[in-house]
């Protein structure tokens, strides 16, 4: 699967160069209030497959809701979030968002993360894998993203 998306704008372009590893919808307080929305549909993939285009996105650091540094990436002209990085996840990934996608119905999300915040009148799907808050990798995660993820630890 080859994925690209942009800022609204089009200064900042990226390409997926595999699928991802993951698809999350977070209803953490942290993702409703960075993107202003009631969830953020975010791309867990490896830094080294998205090639990137056009101009660098700026970044800040903020706190989390765990205290961890979480690190987001914007268009330095119209300001949209293409992609963040979590520091409490291991190894060299991104969190792309779905949204900045060219095509964002190419991705549903496999899992639902934080629902303990999930606003009330969202609904999640009928038979959606949801946690209260994280949930255990090896026992959520496909076996061949599972040993992307622990290859991709091993490289650091």
């Amino acid at each position: 699967m080859s994925l690209s998306g942009r800022c609204a704008c089009g200064e900042v372009g990226y390409t997926l160069t595999a699928d991802p590893m993951i698809v999350h919808a977070c209803h953490c307080r942290d993702c409703q209030r960075v993107t202003g929305s009631a969830f953020v549909i975010n791309m867990w993939i490896e830094n080294k497959f998205v090639e990137r285009s056009g101009s660098a996105p700026q970044s800040f650091v903020l706190k989390g809701g765990t205290g961890a540094n979480h690190e987001v990436f914007f268009c330095g002209k119209c300001g949209t979030y293409v992609w963040s990085k979590y520091h409490g996840a291991r190894g060299d990934a991104l969190f792309v968002r779905a949204g900045t996608l060219e095509n964002p119905d190419a991705v549903t999300p496999d899992v639902h993360i934080f629902t303990r915040s999930k606003l009330p009148w969202v609904t999640l799907p009928a038979g959606a894998k949801a946690f209260e808050t994280f949930y255990d990798v090896p026992k959520v995660w496909p076996p061949a993203s599972f040993a992307r993820l622990q290859k991709l630890i091993a490289e650091k």
